[in-house]
């Protein structure tokens, strides 16, 4: 294989040639093998970060400290990595140390070497563009990470609120269909009162509709970045007017409506914005996982369960026995939360154990906040297009469950009163008949009232 030879303020390390990033980079995937998953697993954050140095070689230019030819070469090298070349090169680990200083300096290598090769030089002759002074010219780890970590949670959880929406209208469209249903709720595991199931599906869809509108304000927090705050908040190295213009350009080039933070030294080492969403994903997660408990408990059975709903099937639930069907794909969305609701406790350990002017733990933040994303947004869609879509109804069970339930009373407590109305349960569960059967044996209502009382029960 042939190699390049690369020197840093540590020593000299052989490269393969064909690669974009550097010694760095190098280092970092020797000292970082944890878990042997890439940066470019998140192509989002690969974007962002390239999105970052376009936006800080325009600015640099603008100002006069960045030569034209170089950062023309630097913002071809980042539209070739926006547009998704290249990412197979950003091979740091996910987990790392040093506050994501390797996630930067391998997106300052790749960017390098690339522009080197737009300026007809080849890879490693840093004397004519330098990762360092050139493509991190006017910046530091500690304003790129966190900007391009909020630039690509951002578009990311994009996603996540289509497939919310996404799922919310399958249950509303189960609501509409099952509104005619009659049934019997439940508290506490037992009879409650009177419902349909098109109100039960209703109120799934509710339930999920609020999370929207909640992560939709968390992820306007993410809009505040720290680009220009350079080392610790106080915009060292920087050329005067570089934070607002630099800014302008983000925005240009991302298409996200950043903005400067207030305080760049509090931006700096605040993770507050992360814990949110956190936050936010764990409370979504809460309850789908709620919802696909009570999915699996109306399908259970299907003959000895309480069946009122009939799941899609699909595949087989047993090698050994035969004919059994699982509810797989509401087991698989409860696993989902369960990772994500303990993916929270890492953000919330990692925010809190941030020291001084620096959180060194973003990269595990990141990467818990990245994967519960893409499962909560896969996880949705599956189960609206695996489960949700093709439920239907056991119009029969749930009606059957109705009339033989003494949780109808309640309804009959205005005319009759409690003491009646508790003798008539008792008496309903001892001898095993049906309320209305009572009403009607003891003549204590005309039966016209009967079914008006007990439609009206159910809303």
């Amino acid at each position: 294989m042939k190699t390049r030879i690369e020197t840093d303020s540590l020593g000299s390390k052989k490269i393969p040639a064909d690669r974009y990033y550097g010694i760095q980079t190098q280092r970092a995937v020797e000292n970082f093998s944890i878990t042997d998953i890439p940066l470019s697993i998140d192509p989002e954050m690969v974007m962002a970060l390239a999105m970052v140095k376009k936006a800080c070689a325009l600015t640099n230019r603008e100002l006069g400290v960045l030569a034209d030819d170089k950062c023309l070469a630097i913002v071809g090298a980042c539209e070739e990595i926006i547009a998704g070349q290249w990412h197979n090169e950003f091979v740091v680990d996910v987990i790392q140390g040093g506050a994501g200083t390797s996630a930067n300096m391998n997106a300052n290598e790749v960017i390098a070497n690339r522009a080197l090769e737009i300026m007809g030089h080849n890879k490693g002759e840093y004397q004519f563009l330098h990762p360092n002074n050139d493509v991190n010219c006017s910046q530091s780890t500690n304003d790129v990470y966190p900007t391009a970590l909020r630039l690509a949670l951002y578009h990311k959880a994009q996603d996540l609120l289509l497939a919310i929406n996404f799922l919310k209208e399958g249950f509303q469209e189960k609501a509409f269909e099952f509104k005619n249903v009659n049934k019997i709720g439940r508290t506490q595991m037992q009879d409650a009162v009177p419902m349909t199931l098109g109100m039960e599906f209703g109120a799934f869809a509710t339930a999920i509709g609020e999370d929207v509108i909640q992560l939709q304000q968390t992820i306007n927090l993410l809009l505040d970045i720290n680009l220009g705050a350079t080392a610790i908040g106080t915009g060292i190295n920087t050329p005067k007017g570089y934070c607002n213009k630099a800014i302008v350009n983000l925005q240009i080039v991302s298409g996200a409506p950043v903005r400067l933070a207030e305080n760049l030294v509090e931006a700096t080492w605040d993770t507050g914005d992360f814990v949110q969403l956190s936050g936010a994903l764990k409370r979504y997660a809460t309850k789908i996982s709620k919802i696909c408990n009570d999915l699996r408990l109306l399908s259970s059975g299907p003959l000895c369960g309480l069946g009122e709903i009939n799941l899609p099937k699909m595949q087989p639930g047993s090698s050994i026995m035969p004919g059994k069907v699982n509810p797989v794909i509401p087991e698989v969305v409860n696993q989902i939360a369960y990772d994500v609701i303990g993916k929270d406790v890492t953000v919330s350990i990692a925010s809190e154990g941030g020291q001084l002017q620096l959180n060194a733990f973003e990269p595990v933040i990141a990467n818990c906040l990245f994967l519960s994303l893409a499962m909560l947004t896969r996880g949705s869609r599956i189960l609206k297009t695996k489960c949700i879509s093709g439920i239907t109804a056991n119009v029969d069970k749930c009606e059957s469950f109705l009339n033989s339930s003494v949780g109808v009373v309640t309804a009959l407590n205005p005319i009759l009163g409690y003491e009646i109305t508790s003798a008539l349960a008792q008496q309903a569960v001892l001898e095993g008949k049906s309320i209305k059967t009572l009403l009607v044996e003891k003549a204590l209502l005309p039966v016209e009232d009967i079914d008006r009382l007990f439609q009206t029960a159910m809303g």
